[in-house]
């Protein structure tokens, strides 16, 4: 698999109307492959797009000390963050050439902690419903072992680029 490419300024990053010009599925899989670039956010926070299908996709990613709480453990924003994106882009895969979203909410249950000696987490976000102006979907965060750490639902606003 290509390492990915990370934008170093918003000057690396696609612009709607470039967004506009590919189908979600095709902007999502050309972040995996490093045909274009990775937010910065997935540098900072230690995780990478691995799995790219039409209504799934996948991260994978271990929290650093950087994203350490005052216990000593992954912040929820780690989890969050990670969920939000594997849930949000999966529903992305779903769109046509032209359309976008935006996360209007999401909510995530985390059921045990993570810390650096925990095994790297898989992310899955799975598309539950996507409409003309609504997609739902859901984010499961597991071990290598199938270990559930957090679960996740999300309601996206669909919109024309």
């Amino acid at each position: 698999m290509n390492e990915p490419k990370f934008a170093e300024t918003t000057a690396d990053l696609l612009t709607p109307a470039d967004l506009a010009e590919m189908s979600g599925i095709d902007f999502i899989e050309g972040m995996r492959t490093g045909l274009l670039p990775a937010p910065p956010i997935a540098r900072t926070l230690n995780y990478r797009l691995t799995e790219v299908e039409s209504g799934r996709v996948v991260f994978e990613g271990a929290p650093e000390f950087s994203a350490y709480n005052p216990l000593g453990g992954a912040h929820g924003g780690w989890f969050g963050t990670l969920l939000d994106s594997c849930m949000a882009c999966a529903v992305q895969t779903t769109l046509p050439k032209g359309r976008g979203y935006t996360t209007i909410e999401y909510k995530i249950t985390i059921l045990r902690p993570a810390f650096i000696d925990t095994p790297p987490l898989k992310a899955i976000g799975t598309v539950v419903s996507s409409g003309r102006r609504v997609a739902t979907a859901t984010g499961e965060m597991q071990d290598p072992d199938g270990k559930i750490y957090a679960t996740g639902t999300t309601t996206c606003l669909v919109f024309d680029l």
